[in-house]
C-alpha cells in the first residue's frame, strides 16, 4: 500500500516536473526532436504534451510557428505507437485554426479511417473533420456514413460529433445522412443515442411535425440512454412552448417523471415547473417528484430538486407550499447552498406569522455562504417584505444589518437595491431606510453605491418629516470623501436647499465652502446650486432641477446614434425637439417595471400616490411620435432591436423614431415551403411593413423578392390617404437563411385608417445543384399568396402606466368623454371579455384591473395609453356577465382631449 502511495507521490512529482518554467520557445526548440531517426515516442509524447500545455494556458502560437510545428509532427504518422498516435490528433484539431496548409495532412487521416485499430479510427475522424472545410466534405463522406453506423460505439459517436460540428457548414451534405443517423437512433450504445438524436434533431429541426413524429415514436420506450431520454423531455418541452396547439403532449412528460432513471425524472419535472400558462393541477406530479428528491441521499439531486422549487416559488407559491415540511428540515443541511435555497423558498411561500422564526435561522448562516447565495437571500427577502409590507423594519434591520458586514460589491449593490425598493413601494418605510443608508455610507468603500445613495438622499430625504438630520450625513462627504462622491453630495444638498426653504440659508453657507474645493466639478456644482437658490435673482431653481419632465434616454440614444451615422442628416442641427419627452413619475415606474421583468421576483404592485404624471406629461411621452422605452410599457428590446435594423436601409433613415412596432403576425403556416411573418411598424407620418422571409426549399434560391399589397376592406374610406411610397426589396432568399422585405405607406393627413390587406410574395425562382449548391443562371418569375394581413386601432397606441389612474381621470374630464354599450355573446366569461378588450384596443391596464378573480359576474377595467400624435388616452370598461343570455355586457367609457380618438377607441370594439 505504501508502495503505491509512493508511486502516485513521484508521478505526481514528474508531472508538475514536466511543466514547471516551460516557455513557448524553450518548447518549440524541443519540437526538433520530432525529426529524428528512429522516432521515441516518450520523448515526442513529452514535447507534444508541453505544446498542448501552452495553447491550454492561453498560449498564441505565431501562425508561421504553428504552421511549422504542424508540419513537424505530421513526421511521427510513421510511428505505430497508439497513445503518441493519440496525443498527435489532439494537436492537429488545436493547431488547425491557427496553422496554414493543414488540409495537407488529409490522407494521412484518411488512410487512418481505414485501420484496425478502433482508437486511432475515431480520433482520426475527430481530427480529419476538424480541418476539412465545407468544399471537400464530400471526398469523406463516404467514409463519414459509414463510420455512423459502425458497431463500434467509440467510432459511432466520433463521426456523430463530428457531423454536429460540420453541420454549420454544410447543412446539405449532413441532411443526407439521416436514414444513417435514424439508424444510429437505435442503436444499443448509450452514448450513441444521444449523440445521434441530437444530429437527428438539428437536421430535421425546421420540420415541426417530423419533430413531433420522432419524439412520439421514441417516448416508446425503444431509448435506452438516459442522457438521450434527457434530449427527448427538453425537444418535447420545446415543442409545448413553440406550439399551444401541442399541449396534449403533456402526457408524455408525465409519464416520464415515472422513469426508473432520476436524472430523467428531474429533467421531466424541471420541464413541467418551465411551462407556460401551466396549471396547479398539472404541476401536481412535477412537484411531489421534486418533492421525492428533498429527501434524497444524494446532494446533487437535492440541490437540482431545491433551486427548481425555488425558481417554481416566484410564479406559483402555492403549489411549492405542501413541500414547506421537507425543506424546513433543509435549513440545517450541511450543504449551505442547499440550506440557503431551502430558506429563501421558504420565504416566498410562507406567510407572514412564520416571517421572524426564518429571519432568525437566516441569520445564524449567513457568514457560512458565499456572496452569490447571499444575492439570493437579499433578493427573497425583498420579495417577502414587498409581500408583507408590515414586515418591513424587521426586514430593513436584517439588511442593514448585513450591509454592515464583509462583502464584495454585487453583494452590496444587491441589498442597497433591495432597500430602494422597500422605500419606493412601502412609502411609510422610507424615513427608517433612509437613516441606515445613511449610516452605510458613512463607511462606504464603493464609491458607485455612495453616489446612488446621496441621489436617493437628495430625492427622498427634503420630503421626510426632518430633513435637517440628513445635512451632517451628507456634507461629511464633502470633506471626507473622494471628487464623485463630493460632487454627489453638493448635489444632493443643492436639493434641499431647493425643496426645504427654511433650511436654504443654512446649506448656502455649507455650499459656499465647498467653492474651495479642488476638484472642478465639485466647485461648479456648488456655484450652479448657490446660483440657482439665491433668492435675489428670482425663482429659477423650476427651470434648473424641479422640472417635471425629462427625456426619453433610450429615445435620445437612438436619435444621437442615427444622426451620427447618416451624414445628410447632420446638414442641419440635431432637432432636440423630435426626442419624446416623459414625466419623472413615468420615468421611475419605467425602471421599476423593467427591474420586476428582469428579476421575476416583484410583482405588479400599487405605486406610491404622490408619483403622479399629469395629461401634459403624458401626452408628450409620445410627441412626434416618441419611441419605445420610457412611453411603451411593453417593453422596449424588440422596438429597439427592430429600429436598429431599420437605421440600416437608406429608404427608411427619413422616417423618424419608431412610435410602436406590432407583435409578429405569421401570414403562413411553418410548414409551407416559404415561411412569412409580419411586424407593422407605426411612425409619426408612415406605416411601414416588415415581411420576415424563410425559405424552407434546400435547392432553390429566390431573388428579387418582394410583397405586393391590395387594400381588400375598408369600412371609413380612410385607406384611399395611404400611399404606396417605397419597397425594400430581398435581394436574395438562401435556403434556411432570414430576409426581410419592407414596404413603406406614407399616412397622408395623418390619418389612421383600419384596413384589410391582401399580400402576395413575388420572386425569381433560381435552381440549385444538389451537389456544389451553386443556382442556375437563369430563373424564372413566380408567386406565392400569402394570408390577408389587418392594421387595427391597436397598432395606433402605445400602452402606458398611469400610476394614479383616478386623478388622470378626472384631470381630463368629462367634456371629453365618450361612452357606449355593447352586448359580447360571444365571450363565455368575464375573464375572457379582459383579455379580449386589452388585445383589440392596445392599451396597458391599470391599478392591477387585468387580474379577474375566477368566476367573476363583475368587474372593472382600467387602460391607459397615447395614441399616435401624442394624445393620451384614458378607457374604463364596465362588464356583466348575463347567464340568461350566456354573454358579456361591456359599458366602455373613454376619456381623451382628442374626440376623434375617443370614436375611434371605442368603435374597435366591436
Amino acid at each position: 500500500m505504501s508502495l503505491k502511495k509512493d508511486d502516485e507521490a513521484a508521478a505526481a512529482a514528474d508531472a508538475s516536473s514536466l511543466f514547471a518554467n516551460i516557455d513557448r520557445s524553450t518548447v518549440l526548440q524541443e519540437a526538433r526532436v520530432f525529426n529524428e531517426t528512429p522516432i521515441n515516442p516518450r520523448r515526442c509524447r513529452q514535447t507534444l504534451t508541453k505544446i498542448l500545455y501552452l495553447i491550454y494556458q492561453s498560449e498564441r502560437l505565431q501562425t508561421k510557428e504553428a504552421t511549422e510545428t504542424f508540419f513537424s509532427i505530421t513526421k511521427l504518422f510513421q510511428s505505430q505507437d497508439i497513445p503518441l498516435r493519440q496525443t498527435v490528433y489532439l494537436l492537429i484539431k488545436e493547431l488547425s485554426t491557427v496553422a496554414e496548409d493543414v488540409i495537407m495532412v488529409t490522407a494521412s487521416l484518411s488512410k487512418d479511417l481505414t485501420a484496425k485499430s478502433e482508437i486511432s479510427k475515431a480520433n482520426a475522424i475527430r481530427a480529419l473533420c476538424k480541418i476539412t472545410d465545407a468544399s471537400m466534405i464530400q471526398g469523406i463522406e463516404r467514409f463519414l456514413k459509414q463510420a455512423i453506423v459502425d458497431k463500434n460505439h467509440a467510432i459511432s459517436s466520433a463521426a456523430l460529433v463530428s457531423s454536429l460540428h460540420l453541420f454549420s457548414s454544410a447543412k446539405d451534405v449532413v441532411r443526407r445522412w439521416a436514414n444513417e443517423v435514424q439508424e444510429s437512433v437505435n442503436s444499443k450504445g448509450g452514448i450513441t443515442q444521444y449523440h445521434a438524436l441530437g444530429l437527428l434533431y438539428q437536421i430535421r429541426q425546421h420540420d415541426r411535425m417530423a419533430i413531433i413524429k420522432l419524439v412520439q415514436g421514441l417516448s416508446r420506450g425503444t431509448l435506452r440512454s438516459p442522457l438521450a431520454y434527457c434530449m427527448l423531455v427538453r425537444y418535447t418541452a420545446k415543442i409545448i412552448e413553440d406550439d399551444e396547439g401541442s399541449r396534449g403532449m403533456y402526457d408524455l412528460l408525465e409519464g416520464w417523471l415515472r422513469h426508473r432513471n432520476e436524472m430523467v425524472v428531474y429533467e421531466a419535472a424541471r420541464a413541467i415547473c418551465n411551462m407556460r400558462d401551466v396549471t396547479a393541477k398539472e404541476l401536481f406530479p412535477a412537484v411531489s417528484a421534486l418533492q421525492l428528491m428533498l429527501v434524497s441521499h444524494k446532494p446533487s439531486l437535492r440541490f437540482a430538486a431545491i433551486r427548481t422549487l425555488n425558481k417554481l416559488a416566484l410564479t406559483h407559491p402555492a403549489a411549492v407550499a405542501p413541500c414547506n415540511l421537507d425543506m424546513e428540515n433543509l435549513i440545517t443541511d450541511t450543504n449551505r447552498s442547499i440550506a440557503t435555497y431551502a430558506i429563501t423558498t421558504l420565504l416566498k411561500t410562507g406567510n407572514e406569522a412564520s416571517v421572524d422564526r426564518l429571519m432568525k435561522q437566516i441569520t445564524g448562516f449567513m457568514s457560512e455562504i458565499s456572496d452569490d447565495f447571499k444575492i439570493i437571500v437579499v433578493d427573497a427577502i425583498r420579495s417577502l417584505c414587498l409581500k408583507f409590507p408590515a414586515k418591513q423594519s424587521v426586514m430593513i434591520n436584517f439588511l442593514s444589518g448585513i450591509l454592515r458586514d464583509e462583502g464584495g460589491y454585487e453583494f452590496k449593490r444587491s441589498i442597497v437595491e433591495a432597500i430602494f425598493d422597500i422605500i419606493y413601494h412601502i412609502p411609510e418605510s422610507k424615513e427608517y431606510a433612509l437613516s441606515h443608508l445613511c449610516e452605510f455610507i458613512e463607511d462606504c468603500e464603493f464609491t458607485k453605491l455612495a453616489v446612488r445613495v446621496l441621489h436617493l438622499l437628495g430625492v427622498e430625504g427634503p420630503k421626510s418629516s426632518t430633513p435637517s438630520k440628513f445635512i451632517r450625513c451628507i456634507y461629511n462627504r464633502i470633506i471626507l470623501e473622494n471628487a464623485t462622491v463630493k460632487a454627489a453630495a453638493v448635489s444632493a444638498m443643492g436639493h434641499f436647499a431647493i425643496e426645504v426653504p427654511d433650511l436654504r440659508p443654512r446649506i448656502r453657507v455649507l455650499l459656499t465652502r465647498a467653492l474651495d474645493d479642488a476638484d472642478d466639478e465639485v466647485r461648479d456644482r456648488a456655484a450652479l446650486f448657490l446660483r440657482v437658490t439665491d433668492d435675489s435673482i428670482g425663482n429659477v431653481s423650476e427651470k434648473f432641477v424641479g422640472a417635471g419632465e425629462t427625456f426619453s434616454y433610450p429615445a435620445l440614444e437612438i436619435g444621437l446614434a442615427n444622426y451620427l451615422a447618416h451624414p445628410e442628416l447632420q446638414r442641419a442641427p440635431f432637432d432636440i425637439s423630435s426626442v419624446p419627452t416623459v414625466s419623472r413619475a413615468q420615468e421611475e415606474a419605467e425602471k421599476q417595471r423593467q427591474k420586476a421583468a428582469k428579476q421575476e421576483s416583484i410583482a405588479a404592485l400599487p405605486k406610491p400616490a404622490g408619483a403622479v404624471p399629469t395629461t401634459a406629461n403624458t401626452a408628450a411621452s409620445a410627441k412626434f411620435g416618441g419611441a419605445t422605452a420610457a412611453a411603451n410599457g411593453s417593453g422596449d428590446s424588440s422596438v429597439n432591436g427592430y429600429a436598429a435594423a431599420m437605421e440600416k436601409i437608406p429608404q427608411l433613415v427619413a422616417l423618424g423614431p419608431v412610435f410602436k412596432s406590432s407583435k409578429v403576425v405569421e401570414l403562413t403556416e411553418s410548414e409551407t415551403e416559404y415561411v412569412v411573418g409580419c411586424i407593422k411598424h407605426v411612425f409619426k407620418n408612415h406605416v411601414v411593413f416588415q415581411f420576415n422571409c424563410r425559405n424552407t426549399i434546400n435547392d432553390v434560391l429566390l431573388e428579387n423578392a418582394t410583397v405586393a399589397m391590395q387594400i381588400e376592406q375598408n369600412e371609413d374610406g380612410t385607406a384611399a390617404q395611404l400611399s404606396l411610397e417605397a419597397v425594400v426589396r430581398a435581394e436574395k432568399l438562401a435556403y434556411d437563411v432570414p430576409g426581410n422585405i419592407y414596404v413603406v405607406y406614407r399616412r397622408n393627413g395623418d390619418v389612421t385608417p383600419v384596413a384589410t390587406f391582401g399580400n402576395t410574395l413575388k420572386f425569381v425562382v433560381k435552381d440549385c445543384d444538389p451537389a456544389t449548391g451553386e443556382p442556375d443562371e437563369e430563373g424564372y418569375d413566380d408567386e406565392y399568396l400569402l394570408e390577408d394581413l389587418e392594421l387595427v386601432t391597436a397598432d395606433y397606441v402605445i400602452p402606458t402606466s398611469v400610476p394614479d389612474f383616478a386623478r388622470a381621470w378626472e384631470q381630463i374630464g368629462e367634456e371629453h368623454e365618450m361612452v357606449e354599450a355593447f352586448e359580447l355573446s360571444a365571450l363565455a366569461n368575464v375573464k375572457a371579455a379582459v383579455t379580449q378588450i386589452i388585445d383589440v384596443i392596445g392599451m396597458q391596464p391599470a391599478d392591477n384591473t387585468a387580474a379577474v378573480k375566477d368566476k367573476a359576474t363583475t368587474h372593472t377595467l382600467l387602460l391607459s395609453g397615447v395614441f399616435v400624435g401624442g394624445a393620451a388616452v384614458l378607457a374604463r370598461c364596465r362588464m356583466a356577465f348575463d347567464a340568461a343570455s350566456s354573454g358579456v355586457t361591456l359599458e366602455i367609457a373613454v376619456r381623451c382631449a382628442d374626440p376623434a380618438v375617443c370614436e375611434r377607441i371605442v368603435n374597435c370594439v366591436v
